[in-house]
């Protein structure tokens, strides 16, 4: 976890270290110039003492800022990558939470529930309706159930999710008008109808998402269940006597429970991400258009931060998921 974190880390600040240094020495000389404008008190002879004066107070500050090295520089490199792996993340340049606070790491504690709210729901929503209609059709292969199923996941996951949600804001929006065209909703959170309202804005997205994805997921575990349904134990179990409807629910997807798992557990990590494309095109306020936000910007703080706080989301998943293994699958010991 640490290896791949670090790594990650590493190969962000690579990336974008050149822009980095950029755009803070540009938004130094701005401030410099525009506190040399507004301070009537400064008084100059010429217009070349003005700007030896200025010169003098960039490079003043960006030797206080480390910006004196060049980023790949040792010092600079590691003092930013410790700084990020313990949390430090530093300030946005460009963007500021509802309450004006300019710390990346409060930019992204306000956006993640949001993110955590849309697309968890729809994952998880997602997830009960692939396991019960992908149990329910992995029992009839060949029928006419299971021809309907597999035509609707290649149908529902070879368009754009961006694509579909266009459709349904011009069908459900524009021209039906059920609901609101874009999901960030203009009440504020102080209010004590945000959180209805917030719901309400929400019903488009999530409709989208999981039209979109519940087909593809259904026949995943299709895939899983007629795998189990062909084992020998099986057989004995409906040689016994025991009711079709508990092989299927209890026994066959208990047993393929390991991958299910693992599919939905990494489903929701990056779920936490957000969908750039499916946040922009609703207006969903959440960690998707932030950071959709943060690359037009070149906001590079903001861009590391997310990223590894998203990283470090995803590796204790997989890390948990690990865990959970020893608990479904009956080959893995515990202790």
């Amino acid at each position: 976890m640490i290896i791949v974190l670090f790594a990650t880390l590493v190969l962000t600040v690579a990336l974008i270290g050149p822009t980095m240094d950029r755009i803070l020495k540009e938004a130094i000389r701005f401030y410099v110039g525009e506190e040399v404008s507004n301070n009537k008190e400064l008084r100059f002879e010429t217009s070349a003492e003005r700007q030896a004066y200025i010169n003098n107070e960039i490079a003043r500050r960006e030797k206080l800022a480390g910006l004196d090295q060049p980023w790949y520089s040792p010092p600079r490199f590691v003092n930013t990558v410790l700084k990020v792996m313990v949390l430090d993340l530093g300030r946005s340049e460009t963007l500021t939470t509802e309450n004006g606070s300019p710390k990346v790491q409060d930019i992204i504690l306000e956006k993640l529930p949001k993110t955590v709210l849309l697309f968890t729901t729809s994952t998880l929503i997602v997830t009960v309706i692939g396991l019960y209609i992908g149990a329910f059709v992995g029992n009839k292969t060949g029928s006419v159930w299971d021809r309907i199923n597999s035509t609707f996941a290649v149908f529902s996951s070879s368009f754009p999710t961006w694509w579909v949600g266009m459709l349904m804001i011009i069908l459900f929006a524009f021209a039906w008008h059920l609901f609101p065209s874009q999901a960030n909703p203009l009440t504020p959170p102080s209010d004590p109808g945000y959180a209805l309202d917030l719901l309400y804005h929400m019903i488009l997205p999530l409709a989208t998402i999981v039209l979109v994805g519940s087909g593809a997921w259904a026949y995943t575990v299709r895939y899983f269940v007629v795998g189990i349904l062909s084992e020998d134990y099986i057989a004995a179990k409906r040689t016994a006597g025991i009711p079709e409807s508990r092989i299927l629910y209890s026994h066959a997807l208990k047993n393929a429970a390991p991958p299910i798992v693992t599919v939905v557990a990494l489903s929701l990590a990056g779920s936490l991400s957000g969908a750039i494309t499916i946040e922009a095109v609703f207006g969903w306020p959440g960690m998707g258009s932030l950071y959709y936000e943060a690359i037009g910007r070149l906001d590079t703080a903001l861009i590391i931060g997310i990223t590894y706080v998203l990283t470090l989301i995803f590796v204790i998943t997989v890390f948990l998921t690990d865990i959970l293994y020893a608990y479904f699958d009956p080959r893995v010991k515990v202790g």
